[in-house]
């Protein structure tokens, strides 16, 4: 029997291979959302965010600590309307690099996809400003 965990896991990897070349060629920074355990991130990402690969940011269990205490709830209103009202968003956000403590200025475009209509992700693409 699949777990509903173990699908989770399986859709967000389809959805990293469907989106690789973005994820791979993209020069923004980018990680692409189900839910807090199951996401995946380019390179870039775990770099600005200071992580040693994007396998270690996506075993983190809390990924809107990244984000400065300020901006938390404008990202959540952002992500909200992304995954339940389908409209896609821009906004300025303060992320911090966990091995140097700065804090980084950010614009992020969160935008909602579906696999086939069944799950709603939304695909983040930073850039520093």
């Amino acid at each position: 029997m699949v777990t509903q965990e173990h699908h989770h896991e399986e859709i967000v990897k389809a959805m990293a291979a469907q989106l690789k070349p973005v994820l791979e060629k993209s020069g923004q920074a980018i990680y692409i959302y189900l839910d807090d355990a199951h996401k995946v991130c380019n390179k870039k990402f775990a770099d600005l965010l200071g992580y040693k690969s994007p396998a270690e940011w996506a075993k983190m269990e809390a990924p809107l600590s990244d984000v400065v205490e300020e901006d938390q709830d404008a990202v959540i209103d952002a992500y909200t309307n992304a995954s339940e009202k389908m409209v896609a968003g821009c906004l300025d956000v303060r992320v911090k690099n966990i091995e140097t403590g700065k804090t980084i200025k950010t614009n992020m475009i969160i935008v909602p996809v579906t696999d086939s209509g069944t799950h709603v992700f939304t695909v983040h693409f930073l850039s520093r400003k």
